[in-house]
């Protein structure tokens, strides 16, 4: 579900969410302005997705020394006035800022730009002296392009270098310079939506909003580690260059065993994600004993992907693989795979 959809299907699930969330991240500062519904619910998406940031951010520095294939990880949550509503965008500059068609929505605490002074509510200008592309679509109807085509500029500087961003606030312009800040290369989007579902595609891993009213964020890291590690192992390319079959035909034969081993490869190089970045590798078993049975939607099917049982015991035994005194971060063996042919 499109965020342009979300204030006709979310408003009471997220503004319920957004009193009840335990161990959440803190909030991005907002601006002070009357409570209504629509206000409620967009601190509540802000709220997840910093929740989502924070948790994508750890994961992806912690382990930038393992990882070939790096970008600038910053810390900041990127998001275009054009992705929301034409009816409702009205009341955002009041919300999230929006000088411009690009803002920051929320900061990772303890970040590289929060340590430059970037701050929630900041409209992007320009990166690098060079402003962004917006697209011309977005005037009449809702859509990611405009903010796609940012977080993909951004993530196109490079990784060992700091980061110029051009930003605006309460229209004094000012020039900040981002430490350089390198992470393992992968985009972080919360899915609106009712289902526990969560997808990785090579380039932005998702993760659906129902995981951050249900879970505290021990148990979402989980999720998110297993997601970024199918990008981080070239899953979507391998799969597809192996010629596997997607739909009702991916549960049978040599489609189903060849999705099965890629979501064991996942699990397993999700708990080193979660080790290196400091998170208890044994809420990984935890999740999986506990509450495997709870996972919905199409990546969880039983025949493409192990019993939960079967994930808890395969875990367990990769965490108790790891040597004895391994450094952090680890770079476990599966790693020397992510560029291997699946047979």
């Amino acid at each position: 579900m499109s965020r342009a959809s979300i204030l006709s299907s979310a408003v009471v699930a997220l503004s319920a969410f957004l009193l009840s969330v335990p161990d959440r991240a803190p909030a991005a500062p907002m601006v002070s302005i009357e409570k209504t519904d629509d206000t409620a619910l967009f601190g509540a998406m802000r709220d997840a997705d910093l929740r989502l940031a924070t948790i994508a951010w750890r994961l992806a520095t912690a382990n930038a020394a393992i990882c070939p294939d790096r970008a600038p990880t910053p810390g900041i949550v990127v998001h275009a006035i054009d992705q929301y509503d034409p009816g409702v965008r009205k009341q955002l500059p009041a919300i999230f800022g929006f000088e411009g068609p690009v803002a920051v929505e929320a900061v990772v605490p303890g970040s590289a730009a929060a340590r430059a002074g970037v701050q929630a509510n900041d409209t992007i200008e320009a990166v690098d002296g060079k402003p962004f592309v917006v697209n011309p679509a977005g005037a009449s109807q809702a859509n990611t392009a405009t903010r796609d085509a940012a977080q993909r500029q951004i993530a196109a500087e490079p990784a060992d270098r700091p980061l110029r961003l051009t930003l605006l606030r309460h229209g004094q312009k000012r020039e900040v310079t981002v430490a350089a800040q390198p992470g393992c290369r992968s985009r972080f989007e919360m899915l609106m939506g009712p289902g526990l579902t969560a997808s990785a595609d090579g380039d932005i891993v998702q993760i659906g909003s129902r995981f951050f009213e249900r879970f505290d964020d021990r148990m979402i890291v989980v999720v998110v580690a297993h997601e970024f590690s199918h990008n981080i192992l070239h899953h979507r390319e391998r799969l597809d260059a192996a010629g596997v079959k997607r739909g009702l035909l991916s549960e049978f034969g040599r489609n189903g065993r060849l999705f099965r081993q890629t979501e064991t490869e996942a699990d397993l190089l999700g708990v080193i994600l979660m080790r290196n970045a400091g998170y208890d590798p044994q809420d990984a078993v935890r999740f999986w004993r506990e509450h495997g049975g709870e996972v919905d939607g199409g990546i969880f099917r039983s025949r493409t992907h192990p019993s939960s049982s079967a994930r808890a015991d395969a875990v367990a035994a990769e965490i108790a693989a790891i040597p004895a005194g391994a450094p952090t971060p680890y770079r476990p063996p599966l790693l020397d795979q992510s560029g291997a042919a699946l047979q």
